[in-house]
């Protein structure tokens, strides 16, 4: 009886640990504008990806990029957020700290960049991409769609479309009951 209580302990704080992990990184989607880059170029990457021939190890190596550029993001956040509750002024120990943090996010992003180019530097297939939307204007369309919501999404981030619409939706519906 006593083993399957503690099992059902373990399960609970694991999935409070999932929750609290998941809410960290809400916080970083929705206060991180780096962040929410990084996370649209991965999701480009890996839409595009399917225009090349990608082994499991390619798409591990590709899966392990995103990983480690995501992943400096949200350390660059906690240094900085740290920072900023150590030192709410302005310290020169704090600035070396938040600067290092950064510089640890570009380098990830630098050999992202590199791996990039290792995994889809080629030339026809990159102009087959071109020609396949190129064929079907609706393609292209599309891409350019998603492209402006990608940009919205950088812009102003989950919780800023979230207010946005909020507040649109409360204008209209103040003018609706006042005309």
């Amino acid at each position: 009886m006593k083993t399957r209580n503690n099992g059902k302990k373990k399960r609970a704080r694991f999935l409070k640990s999932l929750k609290y992990a998941f809410r960290g990184l809400l916080y970083c989607v929705n206060s991180e504008r780096n962040l929410r880059i990084h996370t649209a170029a991965a999701l480009y990457v890996f839409a595009f990806s399917f225009f090349f021939e990608m082994s499991r190890a390619r798409y591990a190596l590709l899966f392990l990029t995103f990983a480690l550029v995501i992943s400096a993001e949200v350390f660059n956040t906690v240094a900085e957020e740290l920072s900023d509750l150590a030192a709410p002024s302005y310290h020169p120990a704090v600035r070396i700290v938040k600067d290092l943090a950064a510089g640890g996010v570009l380098v990830c992003a630098l050999f992202a960049v590199a791996v990039g180019v290792c995994l889809f530097w080629q030339p026809d297939r990159l102009w087959g991409i071109v020609l396949y939307f190129a064929a079907q204007p609706w393609r292209a369309a599309l891409l350019a769609l998603s492209l402006a919501a990608a940009l919205v999404y950088i812009q102003w981030g989950p919780a800023g479309i979230r207010d946005r619409l909020a507040r649109r939706r409360a204008a209209f519906h103040q003018k609706k009951k006042n005309p």
